[in-house]
């Protein structure tokens, strides 16, 4: 049974606490810590759980941590995580600089331990529906719309919102980017809360990819365009479309929706597939899979070097961002 401790008892902490309680079969949950009094005594009431006075105090009784504590300390944390050579599960972003993220690879390579990094949509019950379907897609576009809610934004949107795409994209797409372009707005924010990039890649993948934190209604939603096939993956309804084009064998069907395209080339028929998805929670499975990989020695499912890879992308675009900001300013 490994022992399990969590920094940062906040919305999201909490969420990770109960969870982390309710898989009983694979944590021992020995305790918390958090420097605010209110979010600590918040989560003793609920859980009846024991609240340590320091991150060093509560890391010499654990196995492992769950880091769920702002962006700004999650290099602080992870590092003493990793040097008194703890699993980590750390929150997304992986932290707030590239340069931090590539420290932690550095001690996580001595520490000789599991490091998996919260990017959740990765254990979507939508998208992992959708993953077998993926053949070399060529055009990607997504976008992530949210109400506007305050505690996020102590990091720009693209850290914020976008990354998940980021990662989900770069998980799908096996190729090197070549060229990152982004436009954004600031409105209620000093960083940009509606954002736009478009990422291209080596094999000629092209991802285009909207997010924005001050939107009406929320939506997370991706498209996918490979040869012969359309793949939809709506993340917040958790559903999943394939759209499939085939060539007809033979006179086509009376129900079949042909799609001719041309003289002198094969007519094909388009096939609707919308599978039946099995709801689960994407924060119990990351937890879970995490445990597995400790406990069978391999490599987590969204692994330390995937959350560096992303950040890398996110502040490429950041960088952009600010770029376009600067122009748009001199004109």
């Amino acid at each position: 049974m490994l022992k399990v401790g969590v920094l940062g008892a906040g919305h999201l902490g909490k969420i990770h606490i109960k969870l982390l309680l309710e898989l009983s079969d694979k944590f021992e949950f020995v305790g918390f810590y958090d420097p605010s009094d209110s979010n600590a005594q918040t989560a003793i009431d609920a859980y009846s759980i024991r609240r340590f006075d320091t991150i060093e105090s509560l890391l010499n009784e654990v196995d492992c941590i769950d880091i769920v504590t702002p962006t700004l300390s999650h290099f602080d944390c992870a590092s003493k995580a990793l040097l008194g050579k703890k699993h980590v599960f750390i929150e997304k972003p992986v932290t707030e600089t590239v340069a931090e993220a590539r420290e932690l690879l550095a001690l996580k390579e001595d520490a000789n331990v599991k490091v998996q990094v919260g990017h959740v949509e990765r254990f979507n019950p939508a998208f992992q529906a959708a993953v077998s379907h993926f053949e070399n897609p060529m055009f990607i576009e997504t976008h992530r719309l949210a109400q506007f809610n305050p505690r996020g934004t102590d990091v720009p949107v693209v850290l914020d919102l976008m990354i998940h795409d980021i990662d989900a994209i770069l998980s799908v797409v096996k190729s090197p980017v070549s060229r990152i372009s982004a436009s954004g707005v600031s409105v209620v924010s000093d960083t940009p809360d509606i954002a736009n990039a478009r990422i291209e890649f080596e094999s000629g993948c092209v991802a285009n990819l909207t997010s924005s934190r001050i939107s009406m209604k929320n939506m997370r939603k991706s498209r996918f365009f490979q040869k012969d096939a359309y793949i939809s993956v709506d993340f917040l309804e958790k559903e999943m479309e394939v759209v499939r084009m085939e060539d007809i064998d033979g006179e086509p069907g009376p129900f079949d929706i042909v799609f001719d395209l041309g003289e002198g080339k094969a007519t094909k028929k388009i096939l609707f597939d919308k599978p039946e998805i099995i709801q689960t929670n994407a924060i119990k499975e990351e937890l879970s899979s995490f445990a597995d990989s400790i406990v069978n020695d391999s490599t987590p499912i969204v692994p330390l070097e995937d959350g560096y890879q992303a950040l890398e992308v996110a502040q490429q675009i950041v960088d952009e961002l600010k770029k376009s900001a600067t122009m748009a300013m001199g004109q």
